[in-house]
């Protein structure tokens, strides 16, 4: 998983975290304008959150079959090194899919 979508992934669940409270204070206290700041701060970072989520489970499936095909030419051509660093292609595909 890259670096940056870990950053956006941080940041996303933060400003998830925030909104809502915001929006639980706003409701709580009779500030609409605090509630409607909060829900809409909430909305947008949930949003984001499935885009990051969308996009490491596609590069999940590009590491997978990439790994595969690492490992069957390393297989036919009797390349260990190649065969190895497909089964970790495989394994980073199979957990950026779980994300």
């Amino acid at each position: 998983m890259a670096d940056n979508n870990m950053t956006d992934r941080i940041s996303n669940t933060f400003n998830s975290a925030v909104g809502g409270a915001k929006q639980t204070i706003g409701e709580t206290i009779g500030n609409n304008n605090l509630a409607a700041s909060g829900a809409q701060q909430k909305a947008q970072a949930d949003a984001a959150q499935k885009a990051a989520d969308a996009k490491t489970h596609t590069e999940g499936i590009g590491h997978k079959v990439q790994g595969n095909i690492q490992q069957n030419v390393g297989s036919l051509t009797g390349n260990n090194s190649m065969e190895a660093r497909g089964h970790a292609n495989e394994v980073r595909g199979d957990l950026e899919r779980k994300v």
